[in-house]
């Protein structure tokens, strides 16, 4: 069956082709299937609050007084967004019992004031701190390709990509802090983009790092993305696709081709070369400043850091509720000190600049989201070695961007039949009109290849 974008569908409720009902039903159908993967992609259904918004949009339009785009559109949210009455989990145990929230999260009070139908809240691994999607507590949804198999979905955001994949809703709200909207979108076959994260309230969104923190979009192309990117904004991007003959795009030859297994490999240097045959030129450039990330980061960086000062005081208590991976990870932020975190302030802005520096005169940089297509559930939660080197490896790419500060968007880039690959676009700050212009066009002669 033919998936129906969220763009498509917005057309659709326009003409009156579809009403907001036949949206949603199909989509709980789904998250309800016994069969399916509903009880872990999601931690929270909203079965009786949704079909009330999607009354009122088909209402709304039967008027003709529809609130945008998004009126009577099903999305989904992460568990890490605050809904006013009940406690923001962000895929834990640990906060089963927590305050409720005594307001909604910025962003879903922008997604409801659209008229967008929340049909839930998301799974994903806990507190967002991991590129894998794995989660013991409320199990971890399988990747939609090869899915006897049982591959992961990528993460943080797990939830939101399977939600996505499998009709579950038309558009996901994730975070992204190093990856974590890009990875599941480039492993699961879908358009992830991370804005640069001062454009978007982060008010009521449970945080990991807050340095780095960004929150983002998931849908099935760009034009959906946009959609989802206006209403929680809080300035609408205006992209216009650009002429490809035109562009000057980078591929960093430092860390970011290391390691590519032969799909991802494969599938890379076809759009690369695809991109070329529209006219675009592609420099390799050196950017050696990617190698010196790890040095940077060897402590744990600013996710450790911060993320201890968030969890200290419930590790005290509740350590043994946390994912033993998770734990391992935020208690390498108990050595760090307020010097530490003034020496990586430092640090990061004389490295944005050397790097902004490299990228003058470039529209982009173009590099693989991740290394490798998605490994099994069951290898990963075998080995505790192997989940990590796995872990560094899906991180690696995308995290380059949230330390720059940057914006960037996964696009699928596989050929038809094979392995989810994602082909990432990466640009510096605010400079995103220009990125999902450049976005557009290359979306397109993707499609073409």
């Amino acid at each position: 069956m033919k998936t129906v974008t969220l763009q498509q569908a917005s057309e659709q409720l326009a003409a009156g082709i579809c009403q907001p009902g036949e949206l949603l039903e199909p989509a709980l159908s789904a998250i309800d299937a016994a069969d399916g993967e509903g009880a872990r992609t999601f931690t929270r259904v909203y079965h009786a609050s949704a079909r009330q918004q999607a009354l009122a949009a088909a209402s709304r339009r039967a008027r003709q007084q529809a609130l945008g785009p998004l009126d009577g559109i099903p999305v989904a949210i992460k568990d890490l967004f605050d809904v006013a009455g009940e406690a923001t989990t962000g895929g834990s145990t640990v906060l089963a019992t927590a305050d409720a929230a005594t307001a909604n999260a910025a962003v879903v009070d922008r997604l409801l004031q659209a008229g967008a139908v929340i049909v839930g809240k998301t799974n994903m691994t806990e507190f967002a701190y991991s590129g894998l999607g794995i989660n013991p507590h409320y199990g971890t949804p399988a990747n939609a390709f090869d899915r006897p198999s049982r591959r992961i979905p990528g993460g943080s955001s797990s939830g939101a990509a399977v939600a996505l994949t499998d009709g579950m809703c038309l558009g996901s709200i994730g975070s992204d802090t190093g990856g974590s909207v890009r990875i599941p979108a480039a492993l699961c076959g879908l358009t992830g983009f991370k804005p640069t994260a001062r454009r978007i309230n982060a008010a009521g969104m449970q945080p990991l790092s807050p340095s780095l923190d960004s929150i983002g979009v998931l849908a099935h192309d760009v034009s959906s993305c946009l959609l989802l990117d206006a209403v929680i904004a809080d300035q609408p991007l205006q992209p216009v696709a650009q002429d490809l003959a035109a562009a000057r795009f980078a591929v960093p030859q430092t860390l970011v081709l290391d390691g590519l297994d032969q799909a991802v490999a494969s599938a890379f240097y076809q759009a690369i070369e695809r991109l070329q045959s529209q006219g675009a030129r592609v420099d390799s450039l050196p950017l050696t400043e990617f190698a010196g990330l790890a040095a940077i980061n060897a402590r744990g960086g600013f996710t450790a850091l911060e993320s201890w000062q968030w969890h200290q005081s419930l590790i005290a208590s509740q350590a043994e509720n946390y994912d033993p991976r998770v734990l391992s990870r935020i208690r390498r932020g108990a050595e760090l000190t307020a010097s530490d975190r003034i020496a990586l302030e430092q640090q990061r802005a004389d490295w944005q600049q050397r790097v902004s520096a490299r990228l003058t005169g470039y529209h982009a940089l173009l590099m693989p989201t991740v290394p490798t297509i998605a490994p099994t559930i069951a290898e990963l939660e075998a080995d505790e070695e192997h989940y990590f080197r796995v872990n560094g490896a899906m991180l690696r790419n995308p995290a380059i961007i949230n330390f720059l500060d940057g914006c960037a968007i996964s696009l699928p880039c596989q050929l038809a039949g094979s392995a989810p690959v994602g082909l990432m676009i990466s640009a510096l700050a605010m400079q995103d009109n220009q990125l999902i212009g450049w976005a557009l066009s290359i979306e397109q002669a993707l499609k073409r290849a």
